[in-house]
């Protein structure tokens, strides 16, 4: 796509940006429980749709488009958190006994959250993209740049550490 063609995408940009900020913005405080995060992640996102326009990297601009971005930004910001805890952490858990019991669906919700943000960031991004958006195992390897075997090894540790976290809360209930 041409530099003029890309102008041409502007206008169509801007509109887009207006009917999909709240659902983009959304589906981040969603999922980061931080206002100042989820706003940066958001900026990020219509930052990198206004590049790939002008790259010529986009057929089509839709809000799906978008909030699949905005999923990839959220996986970014997951990995440097992960990265920046492991470089804080000096010695690994040797808890990392395997149970897989699945998730029990009524967990009350704002637990939950709260569980959730206290995990580290590859448990939260195992646990959100494969519970919370959907994906698939392989879809979430994808995602993390992992193999699926380290994939559903992660979701086992991440479904036992939020469940370790979550029962840890019920005497206060």
């Amino acid at each position: 796509m041409n530099q003029s063609a890309a102008a041409d995408q502007g206008p169509v940009l801007l509109a887009l940006y207006d009917r999909a900020l709240p659902q983009v913005y959304g589906y981040l405080s969603s999922r980061v429980h931080d206002t100042a995060i989820a706003e940066d992640l958001t900026g990020e996102t219509f930052l990198a749709a206004v590049r790939a326009v002008r790259a010529g990297k986009v057929p089509d601009l839709t809000i799906a488009w978008l909030v699949t971005v905005a999923r990839n930004k959220l996986v970014d910001h997951w990995r440097r958190l992960a990265r920046e805890e492991r470089s804080l952490r000096l010695a690994a858990d040797s808890d990392d006994e395997v149970v897989d019991d699945g998730m029990d669906a009524n967990f009350d919700r704002m637990r939950t959250r709260e569980v959730l943000s206290e995990l580290g960031a590859h448990h939260r991004a195992a646990l959100t993209l494969r519970y919370l958006d959907g994906l698939s195992v392989p879809d979430v390897a994808e995602h993390l740049g992992r193999t699926v075997h380290a994939t559903e090894a992660l979701l086992v540790r991440s479904r036992h550490a939020f469940r370790a976290r979550y029962d840890e809360g019920r005497g206060d209930d």
